[in-house]
């Protein structure tokens, strides 16, 4: 029988209306396996980081809820900030944007959920629990994501296994590559190719790999090893 505990979070969004709104709804949240509170409001990266530093440790949060846009500190600029400075706090990013960089750019930073700000209240709370218990939450539209990287015809499903595959070092090197907030021009500035032989790597793999957009391409190889979920610290 799981312990009732007081699950402790925090928001960093620059809306003052949609941060108090959530921050209602999350203190409504209770059931068996706890209560919710909020512990720190923020508009800011940097204005949460100075928050935090001022918590005593019991008191700092278990999941904080992170905004992609903000001022003078990002989204993408206070997670690996977080990362570095909090490693045991789960970053559960809430945004507005839905494009495939940006969600990739913020699971290799190292949030370990990605949500759309409009998703109903129930998955923000599975979205929580998931996190604290599971360590990560793939939402539905980051699923379906997942999921198009292994179809292969509708309705059936194939996990394409690495050691079935042969990847030359330069495709290696491509995947890597386009597993970072690089473009496809800048990948093939630093490759020194050209942008239509970047391109034909890039349909050779999504071919090969049975993937169909730059973020599944992204998943399979965080998936297999081939790219570490999170970056080292530098």
């Amino acid at each position: 029988m799981k312990l009732h505990r007081t699950i402790k979070l925090a928001i960093a969004d620059d809306h003052v209306l949609f941060r108090n709104g959530v921050a209602k709804l999350i203190e409504a949240y209770a059931g068996n396996s706890g209560d919710y509170c909020n512990t720190v409001e923020a508009a800011s990266g940097d204005e949460l980081l100075d928050s935090l530093e001022k918590l005593p440790d019991p008191d700092r949060p278990d999941v904080i809820l992170v905004d992609l846009n903000m001022p003078r500190m990002d989204g993408f600029q206070t997670i690996p900030r977080l990362r570095q400075l909090y490693p045991d706090i789960r970053i559960l990013v809430l945004t507005m944007r839905d494009d495939d960089d940006a969600i990739l750019r913020s699971l290799r930073l190292g949030a370990c959920g990605y949500l759309t700000k409009d998703i109903e209240k129930e998955e923000l709370k599975e979205a929580i629990d998931s996190c604290l218990e599971k360590g990560y939450y793939y939402s539905g539209h980051l699923a379906k994501r997942l999921v198009d990287s292994v179809v292969t015809e509708p309705g059936k499903l194939q996990e394409i296994n690495p050691a079935d595959v042969v990847l030359s070092p330069r495709e290696l090197e491509f995947i890597r590559l386009a597993c970072t907030d690089l473009t496809y021009h800048e990948i093939a500035v630093k490759m020194y190719l050209s942008p239509r032989t970047v391109d034909g790597y890039r349909n050779n793999l999504f071919a090969k790999l049975h993937v169909v957009s730059r973020v599944s391409l992204a998943m399979w190889a965080i998936r297999h090893g081939i790219v570490p979920l999170q970056p080292s610290a530098s």
